[in-house]
């Protein structure tokens, strides 16, 4: 069955579903499904929506910071405590390397030693093909150098271990929260390397010292070179014109 767009009314299209009867609503689904994957739910009515790493974090960890993940770590600087040490409840603040370009936050769920953790987080690994997924009780590994959580390797689904790359890491975020008076303290001080230096106000005296001065020369000048072209004017142009026309 054809029908013209333009020959499509209100009622005509409410005729249209009525025929249609239930099958419109698979069909509506369906769609939904490809069309705005982040709204979809899965078949036991659970939400399967594609979640980014950063309200996941936010949640879960209760830490009131908001924008990309790799903005997070100087957000915090004056907000919560930070350090090189995992805390379960902390979050891992990734840098942005290679092409993550957002950077990664996750939250430690669990101390296993000095070296591994596990991380619970979200838009890491593809489950079932899909992204925004949330994971939980991953493994995170130290492997830097110096013991020190500066990069670290995260389990990766798809190949069942550890990821290939090292992340660079900027630390942990933990989430307590500075005193209110090393916020404010810390404000001012930022505040006060930022700031700009205004010009002193203008000393009016000097001001009108100095424009009488510099009238005072500029009205001599002017008389001097005005003495000097009457010196140098003949005394009788008028004259000196009909004397050399006559000649």
């Amino acid at each position: 069955m054809q029908i013209a767009a333009k020959n499509i009314t209100p009622d005509r299209l409410v005729e249209l579903l009525k025929k249609l009867g239930g099958a419109i609503i698979p069909i509506l689904l369906v769609l939904q499904a490809i069309l705005f994957p982040a709204m979809a739910r899965a078949a036991d009515g659970s939400q399967s929506a594609y979640l980014q790493c950063v309200p996941f974090a936010r949640e879960q960890s209760g830490i009131q910071i908001y924008g990309d993940a790799h903005t997070w770590w100087r957000q915090a600087r004056f907000a919560y405590e930070r350090g090189n040490a995992p805390r379960p409840g902390a979050v891992l603040s990734l840098k942005s390397h290679g092409k993550m370009k957002l950077g990664h936050v996750a939250v430690v769920s669990r101390i296993i030693d000095e070296r591994n953790i596990l991380l619970d987080h979200a838009n890491w690994s593809p489950i079932n093909g899909r992204r925004g997924q949330i994971e939980r009780n991953v493994a995170a590994v130290d492997v830097s150098e110096n013991g020190d959580w500066s990069r670290v390797k995260i389990w990766y689904a798809p190949i069942g271990a550890l990821g290939k790359t090292a992340y660079p890491v900027n630390g942990f975020i933990y989430p307590n929260e500075k005193p209110s008076d090393f916020r404010k303290n810390a404000s001012r001080q930022w505040a006060a390397t930022t700031a700009i230096r205004q010009p002193r106000a203008p000393n009016r005296d000097l001001f009108a010292r100095n424009m009488k001065s510099e009238l005072e020369q500029q009205a001599q000048r002017e008389q001097l070179a005005d003495n000097r072209l009457d010196e140098a004017q003949p005394t009788d142009l008028i004259g000196e014109l009909l004397d050399r026309v006559g000649s």
